[in-house]
C-alpha cells in the first residue's frame, strides 16, 4: 500500500511498521534463534487471521463459550451518589473466567492448534491470564504450562487453585522479588527450551513482534463492542474511556475502538504507596525508554539500568514496564498517562461493591478510582470504565490486609 493510502487509514491500521514497531517503541530484541520463531509466528498470524474458518471459529467461541458481548451498564446509584459525571463500567468481569484475559488466549490458543504446537507456556501475575490460558488449553485438549511468582502464589490462592483444577502445570518462580516480571523471565527461559514444540502465550501486548499487535488485536473486540453498546445506549459517544494500565491488554483494547473519535482515553498507572524508586509500578509517568523482554518501551530502571523494582497493590499491575503502544500513543499526546494509589483502588473496590454490587478486580479498581475522581472535575461529561476483571480473587486478601474497610461506612 502506498503511503497517501497508508495515511488515511484509522490509527489502529497503521502501527505497528512490518518490524512491529509503533514509532521508535517496540520491535523485536531476542536471539536469531529465537527471531526465527518470532517471524514463524507473525507470518502464521497474518494469513490465519485472514482465513474465513479461523475468524468463523474464533467468533464462534466468543459468542457461544465465552458469553460475549459483555455488556455496557450504567452506575446509576454511583453516578447519583457522587454527584458528578455518569459513569459506565464495560462488564468484562463477566466474560468467561471473569476477566478480559480470554479474549486473547482463547485466540493464541486456536493459533496455537493451526500452527500444530504441543504447549502452550505463559507467565501470570494476578493469575486472570494463567486461569484464562489454562482454560484455553482445556477447551483445545493442549498442555498448558503456568509461571507465577511465590509472593502472587500466595496473594491469589483462588486464582491458582482453578488453573490446577483445569489441568494446568503451576510452576512456582523463587528469585528475584518473585511477581510479575520474575515469572515472564522463567516462562521465557521455559519456552527457549523449546520453541519448535510449544508457544508463549504472552499476558498482555507486551514482549517482541508480534505479540503487542496480536493481543491488541484479540482484545479490539471489548472496543469495537463497547463503542457500539455506548452509542446504542446514548445516542452519542462517550466523552472519556478509562482503563487500568500495567502491561496495558484491556486499556489497549478498548482504547483501539475509540483511537479515531474526539475520545479522550485515560490510561491508569499503579502509584502503589507513592513515587519512590520500588513503592510504585507507573512506568510511564516515573521510567525512561528502554529494551526488556524482547521490546522496546519505557520502564522503570535500577540504578545499572536495568528494568526496576515495582510494587502494587494489584499483582496484575506490578510490572516495570508498559505496552510499546501505550508508549507511542502517549508519547504523541493521544492517551493520558495517569495513576490511583493503593489506597484510592482500595476505596474503590468497596465503593463499586456497595453502591453497584459489583466486587471488582483490584486492577479494575484503579480505573474505577481514578473516574470517581474524573467524574467529580468533569460533572458534565459520560465516562466509560474498562472493568478489566471481577473480585473474587482479591477478596480474601482485601479482607485480611484492609480489615478496618468493612465495618467503616463510606464518606463522600
Amino acid at each position: 500500500m502506498n503511503e497517501k493510502l497508508k495515511a488515511q487509514l484509522p490509527m489502529r491500521k497503521r502501527v505497528p511498521d512490518e518490524k512491529g514497531f509503533f514509532g521508535k517503541f517496540g520491535g523485536s530484541f531476542v536471539p536469531p534463534e529465537l527471531q526465527r520463531q518470532m517471524d514463524e509466528i507473525s507470518h502464521a498470524y497474518q494469513v490465519i487471521c485472514r482465513s474465513h474458518d479461523f475468524i468463523s471459529q474464533l467468533r464462534d467461541i466468543r459468542k457461544h463459550f465465552q458469553g460475549r458481548p459483555t455488556p455496557v451498564y450504567y452506575c446509576k446509584n454511583l453516578s447519583t451518589k457522587i454527584g458528578g459525571a455518569r459513569i459506565y463500567l464495560k462488564r468484562e468481569d463477566l466474560n468467561h473466567t471473569g476477566a478480559h484475559k480470554l479474549n486473547h488466549c482463547m485466540g493464541e490458543a486456536l493459533l496455537a492448534k493451526h500452527l500444530g504446537k504441543k504447549k502452550l507456556i505463559a507467565e501470570t501475575g494476578a493469575g486472570q491470564h494463567g486461569v484464562a490460558l489454562a482454560t484455553a488449553g482445556a477447551y483445545f485438549g493442549i498442555e498448558t504450562e503456568i509461571h507465577m511468582g511465590e509472593v502472587d502464589i500466595q496473594k491469589e490462592a483462588p486464582n491458582v487453585a482453578r488453573m490446577r483444577i483445569l489441568g494446568a502445570k503451576i510452576v512456582p518462580v523463587t528469585f528475584g522479588d518473585k511477581t510479575l516480571k520474575e515469572a515472564v523471565d522463567s516462562a521465557f527461559d521455559s519456552y527457549l527450551k523449546d520453541p519448535v514444540h510449544s508457544i508463549y502465550c504472552i499476558g498482555s501486548v507486551v514482549g517482541p513482534h508480534p505479540f503487542p499487535m496480536m493481543v491488541r488485536e484479540f482484545q479490539h473486540v471489548v472496543g469495537v463492542e463497547a463503542r457500539e453498546q455506548f452509542l446504542e445506549m446514548t445516542g452519542e459517544l462517550p466523552d472519556n474511556v478509562v482503563a487500568c494500565v500495567g502491561g496495558g491488554s484491556n486499556s489497549a483494547g478498548i482504547f483501539s475502538g475509540f483511537l479515531d473519535d474526539p475520545v479522550e482515553l485515560w490510561g491508569v498507572e499503579p502509584l502503589g504507596r507513592g513515587p519512590k524508586y520500588g513503592d510504585n509500578a507507573a512506568s510511564l509517568a516515573y521510567g525512561t525508554e528502554g529494551v526488556m523482554h524482547g521490546f522496546n518501551s519505557i520502564m522503570i530502571k535500577d540504578e545499572k539500568g536495568e528494568p526496576g523494582r515495582v510494587y502494587s497493590v494489584a499483582s496484575g499491575l506490578d510490572y516495570p514496564s508498559s505496552g510499546p503502544e501505550h508508549a507511542y500513543w502517549n508519547s504523541i499526546g493521544r492517551t493520558n498517562a495517569v495513576g490511583a494509589d493503593d489506597k484510592d483502588a482500595i476505596d474503590a473496590f468497596y465503593r463499586l461493591s456497595r453502591m453497584e454490587g459489583i466486587i471488582p478486580a483490584l486492577e479494575s479498581a484503579h480505573a474505577v478510582a481514578f473516574a470517581l475522581k474524573l467524574a467529580k472535575e468533569r460533572p458534565m461529561e459520560d465516562i466509560l470504565v474498562n472493568l478489566s476483571g471481577r473480585g473474587d480473587k482479591d477478596m480474601d486478601f482485601v479482607i485480611a490486609n484492609y480489615p478496618e474497610y468493612l465495618d467503616k461506612p463510606l464518606e463522600w
